[in-house]
C-alpha cells in the first residue's frame, strides 16, 4: 500500500500529529494556564474576588517565602483583622468561588504540588494582565484591601510592600493608575469636612452594607462585620472538634500560618515605628 513518505498509509484518513517538546524553562508540574487573553475591562470583580486578588499581591510582596499561597493561607489572609476594611469572615467555599472567578478572567493561576509541597497553591497575574510594576500593583492591592484612602494613608500602608519616598510619588503613581486604559483607580469627591482627597480602586465592586461598607458606594466602610460571630467554622477537615487541640491540615499550612502570624507582628511593629517617627517630627516642629 502506498504511503505518504512519513510511514502513514495513504487513504486511511489518519493524521499523525507530531509530539511537541516541552518549552525550555516551563515547569511540567505547573497547571497549564487558561486560554491566553487579557482581563475584560467591562467586567467588575465581586468584592470577594477583589479581596482575594489584593491578598495575593500583598503576600507576594511582604512574605514571598510563603508565596504562592495555599487555600488555608489565602482564607487566613482574606479574613485577617489588620489592614482590612471591612473585616470579613469568608468561608473556604467562598474563597474558592472567588479563585474560580479570577482564574476565569485570567487574573489568577493554580500552581500544582511540586518540589515537596503537598497542596495546590494560587498566584496572581495582575502584573501581566494590566502591565503593572510592583509599586502600582501594591497601591492597587492596598485599595482593594482597605477601600478608599488618602495619598498619605496609602504611602504608610504600602511601606512593607514597596518604597515610595514621598507623597508626591504616591500621587504620581495613582495618576498613572487612573489614566490606565482600563481605568484602575479614580479620585473621589471630598465629603463635607474632609481636607484631603481620597482614591478608590474601580476593579472590584464595593462591599455591601451587610459587610460594613458606606452608603455612598465607595466601599470604605467601618468594618461592621468584625463584630459578627464566625459563621460556619470553615468545615470539619480544617478545624478539629476540640478547638484547643488544633493541628494543621498539612505541613505547608502549618508553616503558612506561622509565617502569616509573623508577618502581622512585623507589620504592627512597623506601624508603631512609623507613629513614633511622626511624633518625633511633630515635637521637633513644635520646638519641643
Amino acid at each position: 500500500m502506498a504511503g505518504d513518505g512519513r510511514g502513514v498509509p495513504s487513504g486511511t484518513g489518519v493524521v499523525r500529529v507530531p509530539r511537541r517538546r516541552p518549552r525550555r524553562g516551563v515547569d511540567p508540574d505547573r497547571e497549564p494556564s487558561p486560554t491566553p487573553g487579557r482581563y475584560c475591562p467591562g467586567v467588575t470583580l465581586s468584592p470577594e474576588a477583589g479581596r482575594v486578588l489584593g491578598c495575593l499581591v500583598e503576600k507576594q510582596l511582604t512574605t514571598p517565602q510563603q508565596y504562592p499561597l495555599t487555600l488555608n493561607a489565602l482564607v487566613t489572609a482574606a479574613n485577617q483583622a489588620t489592614n482590612r476594611d471591612p473585616v470579613v469572615t469568608l468561608e473556604d467555599d467562598t474563597v474558592l468561588t472567588a479563585v474560580d472567578e479570577l482564574r476565569g478572567l485570567h487574573l489568577l493561576r493554580v500552581v500544582l504540588p511540586s518540589h515537596g509541597r503537598s497542596v495546590k497553591r494560587y498566584r496572581h497575574v495582575l502584573d501581566e494582565a494590566y502591565g503593572l510594576d510592583a509599586t502600582r500593583s501594591a497601591l492597587l492591592a492596598a485599595l482593594l484591601l482597605r477601600g478608599p484612602q488618602t495619598v498619605g494613608e496609602l504611602r504608610a500602608r504600602t511601606e512593607r510592600m514597596v518604597d515610595l519616598p514621598s507623597v508626591a510619588d504616591v500621587q504620581g503613581e495613582l495618576s498613572v493608575l487612573a489614566e490606565h486604559p482600563d481605568g484602575l483607580a479614580r479620585m473621589l469627591a471630598r465629603r463635607p469636612g474632609q481636607k484631603e482627597d481620597r482614591w478608590q480602586q474601580v476593579v472590584a465592586a464595593p462591599w455591601g452594607p451587610d459587610r460594613g461598607a458606606g452608603g455612598d458606594g465607595d466601599g470604605g466602610g467601618a468594618g461592621g462585620a468584625a463584630g459578627e460571630e464566625e459563621r460556619g467554622r470553615r468545615g470539619g477537615d480544617d478545624l478539629p472538634s476540640d478547638p484547643g487541640a488544633g493541628t494543621p491540615t498539612s505541613p505547608d499550612d502549618g508553616v503558612a500560618g506561622l509565617e502569616q502570624l509573623h508577618g502581622e507582628v512585623v507589620e504592627l511593629r512597623d506601624q508603631v515605628t512609623a507613629l513614633r517617627r511622626d511624633l518625633d517630627a511633630l515635637r521637633e516642629g513644635l520646638g519641643g
